[in-house]
């Protein structure tokens, strides 16, 4: 273990020796300089490994949002899908008490007034939130 601080990633690190120009003489002028230099490489530095690691992030969160749009899209098809035969079982079942046309009428109708319901409820919803951004 040393008593010397840790290297950062652009800047060197400082051997103890205070700064000197050729000849001796130190110029105050080319510390503040080096510092400013340092500090410039540093924070470019550090932008460019926070845009790397924000590119990374980025990249997460798309991949996460594009499986779960994949698996939605898959359970509304099977959704899609169980309403279908739900209906059709409908039609079968009533078609054994009445004849097969009125049994399809009935089930289509029930279901058209279904979704009329569905969509009132929705424009509520909307007008609901509509009411509340407006105030």
């Amino acid at each position: 273990m040393t008593d010397e601080p840790a290297e950062t990633a652009v800047t060197p690190q400082a051997d103890g020796q205070p700064d000197a120009a050729p000849g001796g003489a130190a110029h105050p002028d080319d510390g503040m300089k080096e510092v400013l230099t340092r500090l410039y490489a540093d924070g470019r530095a550090y932008a460019a490994a926070e845009a790397e690691k924000q590119k990374l992030r980025a990249g997460i969160a798309a991949i996460g949002v594009r499986n779960a749009a994949i698996l939605g899209g898959a359970a509304l098809v099977l959704l899609f899908a169980s309403v279908i035969a739900l209906l059709v079982g409908l039609i079968l079942a009533l078609a054994q008490s009445i004849a097969p046309i009125w049994a399809t009428l009935i089930v289509v109708g029930g279901a058209i007034l279904v979704a009329l319901l569905l969509l009132l409820l929705a424009k509520g919803c909307i007008n609901r939130m509509t009411k509340a951004i407006r105030s």
